[in-house]
C-alpha cells in the first residue's frame, strides 16, 4: 500500500511545482521577446533591459545550426510578443517552428533581412547567403538600427528608455569595431589567412581584409561533412600560403581540425575561438562584446609572428 500513497505525494508534488512555474510567469506582466540564437539574445536583452522578458531558445555552447527546443519552448515561441531569428538558413534545426510562428501571425524580426548580406564562395554552399554576419559588428549595428522601432511598438516598453539603452550599445559596438581595425592592423599582410572549421568568416574577412584559405567542412553549415578529397585540398592550401594557425570553434568537435593539422608539412597551431555560441557565464565568452574582443586578441595572436 506504500507505493500508492508515495505516487500520489509525487503526483501533488509535481503539480505544485508545476502550480508554481506557472504563477512566476503569469506575474510577470512585461512583454515577452523569444529569440533563437544566444548571440543575438545577448543583443536583444541588451537593448530592451528589464522593459521585457527575453527568452533565449539556443542554450550556451550550443550549435546554431543543430540545436532544438522542447514543447514548451515551442508553445513560448508561438505566444510571443515578438520572435526574433538569424534567418539566411542558421537555425536549420528549429525552422519548422520558426516558420509555424510565422503562418500563426506572431510578430517577427529576421536579422538577415537587415544587412547586406554576402555569399558563400566555394564548397556546396557556393552561391547561398551567409547567416554568419554577426562576425561583423558594422552589421550587427545594421541589425540593432532595424530592429530599435520594431521593439519600440511593443506594448509595455517605453520609446524613450529604448532609445537610450540603444544609442549606448551602438556606442558599444562602434568602440569594438575600432578596437578590432586596430588590432588586425598589426597582422602582416601575407599572413592574414584564416582556415576554420567550417566557413564563419566571411562577413569578418571582407570588413577586415583576411583572405579565406579554406574550411575542415565546405560549406555553411556544421551538419555537412568534409571528404578526403577536400581534406587533400586543404593540405595543399595550408602548405602552399604556409598559414600559421588553423582557427576551432568552440561549438563544434575540432578533431578534424587537429588531424588536418597533424596532415600539413607545416607547423600549424590549432587555436579554439567563440563564433557559433556564447559560453555560460564562467566559460569565457558569456556575451556578444566579450567574445568578439577574444576572438580579435586569439587571431591576432595567432597570425602575428
Amino acid at each position: 500500500m506504500r507505493a500508492p500513497r508515495t505516487l500520489a505525494a509525487f503526483a501533488a508534488t509535481a503539480l505544485a511545482v508545476i502550480g508554481l512555474a506557472a504563477c512566476s510567469t503569469t506575474d510577470d506582466t512585461r512583454p515577452t521577446i523569444v529569440v533563437s540564437t544566444n548571440i543575438l539574445g545577448d543583443v536583444v536583452g541588451e537593448l530592451v533591459g528589464e522593459q521585457a522578458q527575453v527568452v533565449t531558445l539556443m542554450k550556451p555552447n550550443a550549435d546554431p545550426h543543430s540545436f532544438e527546443i522542447s514543447a514548451q519552448e515551442a508553445a513560448t515561441l508561438r505566444g510571443a510578443d515578438l520572435l526574433v531569428s538569424n534567418g539566411l538558413g542558421l537555425e536549420e534545426g528549429l525552422q519548422q517552428h520558426l516558420d509555424s510562428a510565422a503562418a500563426d501571425d506572431v510578430p517577427t524580426f529576421v536579422a538577415g533581412d537587415a544587412i547586406d548580406v554576402l555569399d558563400y564562395s566555394d564548397g556546396d554552399a557556393a552561391g547561398m547567403p551567409d547567416s554568419h554576419f554577426w562576425t561583423d559588428p558594422e552589421r550587427m549595428i545594421d541589425v540593432v538600427d532595424a530592429i530599435e522601432p520594431v521593439l519600440a511598438e511593443i506594448d509595455g516598453i517605453d520609446a524613450g528608455a529604448l532609445e537610450a539603452t540603444v544609442e549606448d550599445y551602438r556606442a558599444e559596438l562602434l568602440t569594438l569595431d575600432a578596437e578590432m581595425t586596430e588590432a588586425f592592423a598589426t597582422i602582416p599582410d601575407e599572413r592574414r589567412a584564416l582556415v576554420t572549421n567550417h566557413h564563419v568568416f566571411g562577413y569578418l574577412a571582407e570588413r577586415f581584409d583576411f583572405d579565406i584559405v579554406g574550411a575542415v567542412i565546405p560549406g555553411g553549415t556544421t551538419l555537412a561533412a568534409p571528404s578526403a578529397s577536400d581534406l587533400a585540398d586543404l593540405v595543399d592550401a595550408i602548405e602552399e600560403t604556409g598559414v600559421p594557425a588553423i582557427f576551432a570553434e568552440s561549438s563544434s568537435p575540432d578533431r578534424l581540425v587537429q588531424a588536418l593539422a597533424s596532415e600539413a608539412n607545416v607547423q600549424v597551431e590549432v587555436i579554439e575561438l567563440f563564433t557559433e555560441s556564447l559560453t555560460g557565464p564562467d566559460e569565457g565568452a558569456p556575451d556578444y562584446l566579450t567574445m568578439m574582443r577574444i576572438n580579435t586578441e586569439r587571431i591576432t595572436t595567432g597570425l602575428t609572428p
